[in-house]
């Protein structure tokens, strides 16, 4: 990844303090998710003691089970990679799971956290956070600037409450929590259940299930002209150790590449990463979402880090994964499990 380490920021930006991982106590919420997987692997090379919390033994929506948890546990770093997550039909089914489950989940970690004294904190949100009509590159001040993509507020309003409540702790209380708004997502660990998954993944299943099966087409959501930006969530982890280590401040920071396509434009590059030759087939009677999502990486640029992963080489390695686990990921959709 290409980072500027040792606290030397680019032009216009603040220097921090930089806070040392090396030696610390760190908790990944959410380390089974397809974030928390990467961060816990990043977090590897940093010489830290990462502490977990299984769901068996901890609901994160409630509030004393995250309390007497954290109060254990003792962490000095929180990185708040747990959420409820899913694709726009699973918004659109169901809405108030997406709102309640994150709100409890947000407010629960972070209250704990200043409760048990820990010394930085980083909330992930979402670049879905911003209204649907926000000048493109998105800029971190577009935040509340203009309504909200309808297919997925309540998970948004839920991030937005999520990044005013890390916002509040540091004017009131002093706590370091700082919030990166990382854009579309992909890679080792995805949810490619089609009932719940994001674009990329589902596109890779059903290409991937249409070549195997000798299909002559495959069925791509809304008309293809919506333009999106995907960063592989390795490289998310690298961004939010490098915030974590190099950055305190009040403002958001958005993830992202700089980069966009089509949403035709992936569903292709995706055949030809699986190998399927049908043709694609576009249904316009389904939603196609907000027209154009790139987030504006300006002050993350400046910062010193941007993403290294081309959605090409992306692909590559998230279908690889993807094949040497597809019998465990079957087996848990059909258990009823996210996968």
């Amino acid at each position: 990844m290409k980072q500027m380490e040792d606290g030397i920021l680019g032009e216009g930006v603040v220097p921090a303090r930089r806070y040392e991982l090396e030696g610390k106590r760190v908790w990944v919420a959410g380390h089974r998710g397809m974030v928390g997987q990467a961060l816990v692997r990043r977090l590897a090379s940093e010489g830290c003691e990462i502490v977990a919390a299984d769901r068996a033994a901890i609901d994160l929506r409630r509030q004393r089970d995250v309390e007497e948890w954290v109060e254990d546990a003792r962490p000095d770093a929180v990185f708040v990679a747990a959420a409820k997550v899913g694709g726009i039909l699973a918004n659109s089914t169901y809405p108030a799971d997406f709102l309640y489950d994150n709100l409890m989940i947000e407010a629960n970690v972070i209250e704990a956290s200043r409760r048990a004294g820990v010394r930085k904190l980083v909330f992930l949100g979402s670049s879905c956070i911003y209204p649907k009509m926000a000048p493109q590159p998105i800029p971190e001040e577009a935040l509340l600037s203009g309504p909200l993509e309808p297919t997925n507020e309540w998970y948004a309003v839920a991030k937005i409450a999520g990044i005013k409540l890390c916002q509040a702790y540091r004017r009131q209380y002093g706590s370091d929590f700082i919030c990166a708004q990382p854009t579309n997502l992909y890679g080792p660990g995805d949810n490619f259940d089609l009932d719940s998954s994001h674009v990329l993944p589902a596109l890779l299943r059903k290409a991937h299930d249409a070549r195997r099966s000798g299909a002559s087409r495959l069925t791509v959501w809304g008309s293809g002209t919506p333009l999106r930006e995907f960063l592989h969530v390795d490289d998310l982890a690298d961004a939010v150790v490098f915030l974590a280590k190099n950055y305190s401040g009040d403002e958001i920071v958005n993830v992202g590449t700089g980069e966009e396509v089509s949403i035709r434009q992936l569903a292709e590059q995706v055949c030809a990463t699986v190998g399927f030759t049908g043709a694609l087939e576009f249904d316009r009677s389904k939603p196609d979402g907000t027209p154009r999502k790139l987030v504006s990486s300006e002050k993350l640029a400046r910062l010193g880090w941007r993403a290294s992963t081309d959605l090409a080489a992306g692909l590559e390695r998230t279908y690889r994964w993807y094949c040497e686990h597809e019998g465990h990921l079957n087996e848990r959709v059909l258990a009823g499990g996210n996968a």
